[in-house]
């Protein structure tokens, strides 16, 4: 349990909005309920997309009710998936987590059908269907689910592969995250062991010896479980190439931009762009350096404080959070106030609970919960706006329904990433002289640089490991550690000096495990939010309806084209460069605040 002093003390979540306990009655019934409507929906609407008696109205129809199964369906899911992440050590939390699990599976296996005879019908059938106003709700879902047709086996296939999956992918997800929230980390001169969590937030200690032993001892805790974590990968890796030898997908990442909308081409653009601007890191890390007066910079130096950094209490996070968010919009500013009232956030850290943060989205007719570890750090603070962006989203795209609100990972982060520009933008408004707003301002530039170039690094790690997997067989932990280290070392050049234990840590990289090919779309999200958020300040507050409109547009659109809606445009030429050039503005400010408060710049 954590301290009674923590920042985060006793916030914690009240789950009771879906179900009150693991053993709640309810839970059984619901599952009972909806597999006899998943039944019944399958004798009424089997063969009505595929027969020659199809219509709009029909379809409309069966979109309604298997959206209605999904609603109720997917709350079960939420309520498993929120109380193991709170706390993943009652064998209660992971029993309810693989019930509802093999239970979705099995009335799953009633409703796709629907998905396998629209992804059949000929295209001219599909369109004229299409044209129906009937069917406007769900246009694009349809459309979407047309652009999977050529992936799709049959159905004897398809409900093979979803039975499989939970003792396939699904299983080493859970072991994975079991795993790390139990990891318990040795640092010299502590009294007591961390959690990975406390561990990482001793990176952003002033004292140096602090963050190596730090860095150390999680090294330490990371090799004492390498053999199991190389072994999880090395299962995700293998079943994820598995997966596109029976989908026909062409290369590892497919699957995720045909997911996410976009194109490998984009995706490359992106990162090459990314890769060409790496020249602003090198340069900002030698600042830090001579600021730090530290040479060389070791990778545990990354987060070392700019100046003097206390502790942040979470109410002063949550009033800087709902001001930020309301000065914008004050309907933004109503949304997250209701988290913090209605207790919709789980901010304390405490032993089993999942590490990271997350915000989830439920399901329309309910609300999104968000979880992190609040520590008191100011990056905890940007942490809470971030998940709190994702929430704001969720929120107001719940009104497109259950098969409308989601969008692709590259319009998921954007909302977040602009929470983060709030706040950002109401502590760098304070009156704050060069003291205080180099740090500021150095703490957000290491923000983005973990948002774009890290997780660009990261990509270009699960890229190699991908490749190297289908091509060599199973991955040494060692194997796996040299290519770490190679995708990693360009983004800080001969500025920082990654040491011979950080060949470790992408053991511990929950999307690797979880999502894979997640990490790019945080890159996208940054520079594309750098984009809109310079909309905002040359607009003003004719900028708000339009934003709010594109998180209420949910999924309904190809992103590209609810973003035009916004006034940007991601085909034009350069138009990563554009985000990259505010970055590197800022990094060339930092070294004027330098320069005005005396502190040496080497």
């Amino acid at each position: 349990m954590p301290a009674s002093d923590a920042p985060a003390a006793g916030i914690t979540w009240d789950l009771g909005d879906l179900y009150d306990r693991p053993d709640d009655p309810r839970i059984e019934r619901d599952l009972g309920d909806l597999k006899q409507r998943a039944v019944a929906f399958e004798r009424r609407f089997r063969g009505t997309v595929a027969g020659e008696e199809r219509s709009a109205g029909a379809l409309h129809a069966a979109l309604a009710e298997i959206e209605a199964i999904y609603e109720g369906l997917v709350a079960v899911l939420a309520y498993a998936g929120l109380a193991f992440a709170a706390d993943t050590r009652p064998p209660a939390h992971g029993a309810l987590l693989a019930r509802a699990r093999e239970a979705a599976t099995d009335i799953r296996a009633h409703l796709m059908f629907l998905e396998l005879e629209w992804a059949a019908l000929p295209d001219e059938a599909a369109a004229a269907l299409l044209k129906d106003e009937a069917l406007d709700p769900y246009r694009h879902h349809l459309v979407r689910e047309r652009d999977f047709a050529p992936h799709r086996r049959p159905e004897g296939e398809e409900r093979i592969l979803e039975l499989k999956a939970n003792t396939g992918h699904r299983a080493f997800s859970r072991l994975f995250d079991q795993t790390m929230s139990r990891l318990r980390v040795a640092v010299a001169g502590e009294d007591r062991t961390l959690s990975e969590e406390e561990a990482l937030a001793r990176l952003h200690d002033p004292d140096r010896g602090v963050r190596r032993v730090a860095s150390e001892g999680l090294t330490g805790a990371l090799a004492a479980q390498e053999p199991l974590l190389a072994f999880i990968l090395n299962t995700v890796l293998a079943d994820h190439a598995d997966d596109d030898r029976i989908r026909g997908f062409a290369h590892p990442m497919a699957s995720r931009n045909l997911d996410n909308e976009i194109s490998q081409e984009a995706v490359d653009a992106l990162m090459d762009a990314c890769d060409r601007a790496a020249p602003m890191v090198h340069d900002y890390y030698r600042l830090k350096g001579a600021l730090l007066g530290l040479s060389p910079l070791y990778d545990y130096d990354r987060f070392a404080p700019v100046g003097e950094v206390g502790t942040i209490p979470f109410d002063e996070a949550r009033r800087t959070v709902v001001e930020s968010f309301s000065a914008f919009a004050p309907r933004m500013g109503e949304i997250v106030h209701a988290f913090f009232e209605h207790r919709w956030i789980d901010a304390e850290p405490r032993e089993g609970k999942q590490g990271g943060a997350f915000a989830h989205p439920v399901v329309p007719s309910k609300h999104p919960y968000v979880l992190l570890n609040y520590l008191g750090r100011p990056r905890d603070v940007m942490t809470l706006a971030h998940e709190l962006g994702h929430g704001v989203h969720q929120w107001l795209a719940r009104d497109r329904g259950y098969l409308g609100a989601s969008t692709p990972l590259t319009m998921a982060e954007t909302a977040s990433v602009f929470g983060e520009m709030l706040v950002f933008q109401t502590l760098k408004g304070r009156d704050l002289g060069p003291g205080v707003l180099l740090p500021l301002l150095c703490g957000k530039l290491e923000d983005i640089f973990s948002t774009v170039f890290r997780q660009v690094a990261l990509t270009r790690f699960e890229q190699a490991a991908h490749e190297a997997r289908r091509a060599e067989g199973e991955l040494s932990a060692e194997r796996l550690g040299e290519m770490w280290l190679a995708a990693n070392r360009p983004m800080f050049g001969d500025a920082l000096t990654l040491t011979d234990g950080y060949a470790r840590w992408w053991s511990y990289i929950p999307h690797f495990i979880h999502t894979p090919f997640y990490c790019y779309a945080y890159a996208f999200g940054e520079l594309l939010t750098l984009s809109l958020f310079a909309r905002h300040l040359e607009e003003g507050p004719a900028f708000a309806p339009r934003y709010l409109a594109l998180l209420a547009a949910g999924g309904t659109d190809r992103p590209e084209a609810l973003l035009k809606r916004a006034g940007v445009d991601l085909t034009a030429p350069g138009f990563w460069d554009g985000g990259l050039q505010v970055v590197a503005d800022w990094v060339r400010e930092a070294r004027r605040l330098a320069e005005a408060s005396g502190a040496g710049t080497g």
